[in-house]
């Protein structure tokens, strides 16, 4: 009776041990991603290859954030870092994370894209100061640049992967054409569009140019506008009457919505940085075309 115990108990040793490398070797490698919006475009042209992170989770500013000793030894694992190009975030901890995984490829997203000019800085308590100077770095918010954003991801993951590059090249033709429909949707919402608009922050500046909009910023050089720039800011929207005015939830609203009780102008809440980039894209679009 003994020796069937001991048989059995051989057995299941021998079961577990055999099933323990295989949920190992089941595990996907992983990329990370700065932001939500380019964890949508690489999920779509990754599909069930890798696992994709984003660095900045959704509800956090990518100019000031600081990722989480946790999140930086997830990154030192990932296959390749893809980062947007020039958010305070990246310009910030660039050095940094690749400090932290050496030989690491790191991706910048923004290559082909044609690069407006901005200049934006956030300070906190004095402890950090974060900040993009020279280019506007809201890149994915316009449906061109989602194009080469896109393409830019088939050609980092064929080099990280190149042994499926036809899966990649099969995916990406899809999502362009996901890209594409958002462009027709968004053009035919447009026609009627109004064509000025108020933002707290300045993130629609090339969704702006695409569509030939007036994108008047309540953020001054990234800081609370000043009493002085909130009369001026006033003064201007007299002149060019936009009808709404969009905030973010990472950004305090309040002085949006003392120029709105101002002006009479309707507050509507968006989300650049969320992940699901089309519908985003359209809500903004649709929220144009019904000033």
């Amino acid at each position: 009776m003994k020796r069937y115990i001991y048989l059995i108990i051989i057995l299941l040793t021998i079961g577990v041990s055999a099933c323990a490398p295989s949920r190992q070797t089941d595990e996907k490698p992983t990329l990370t991603v700065s932001i939500e919006p380019l964890r949508y475009f690489t999920e779509a042209i990754a599909g069930d290859r890798f696992k994709v992170v984003s660095m900045v989770p959704e509800g956090n500013s990518p100019e000031t954030y600081d990722p989480t000793p946790q999140q930086l030894v997830a990154q030192a694992k990932s296959k390749a870092f893809l980062r947007i190009g020039y958010i305070g975030f990246e310009q910030t901890w660039l050095k940094k994370l690749q400090d932290n995984a050496p030989g690491q490829p790191f991706y910048d997203l923004s290559k082909g894209v044609a690069l407006m000019a901005g200049s934006c800085s956030h300070e906190e308590d004095n402890a950090h100061n974060h900040a993009h100077e020279g280019v506007e770095p809201h890149i994915w918010n316009s449906v061109k640049n989602a194009r080469i954003i896109a393409n830019n991801i088939f050609q980092a993951l064929s080099e990280i992967d190149n042994e499926q590059t036809p899966y990649y090249q099969h995916r990406l033709d899809s999502l362009l054409q996901v890209i594409d429909n958002t462009g027709k949707e968004m053009d035919t919402l447009m026609e009627n569009a109004d064509r000025t608009f108020l933002i707290y922050h300045p993130a629609l500046t090339y969704f702006a140019r695409d569509y030939g909009l007036n994108q008047i910023s309540i953020e001054a050089d990234g800081k609370e506008p000043s009493p002085a720039h909130l009369k001026e800011l006033i003064q201007l929207c007299r002149e060019e009457q936009p009808k709404i005015i969009f905030v973010q939830k990472e950004f305090d609203t309040r002085n949006a919505e003392i120029i709105a009780r101002e002006l009479q102008v309707n507050v509507i809440p968006i989300n650049p940085l969320s992940y699901h980039w089309n519908e985003e894209m359209i809500n903004i679009a649709k929220a144009l075309s019904n000033p």
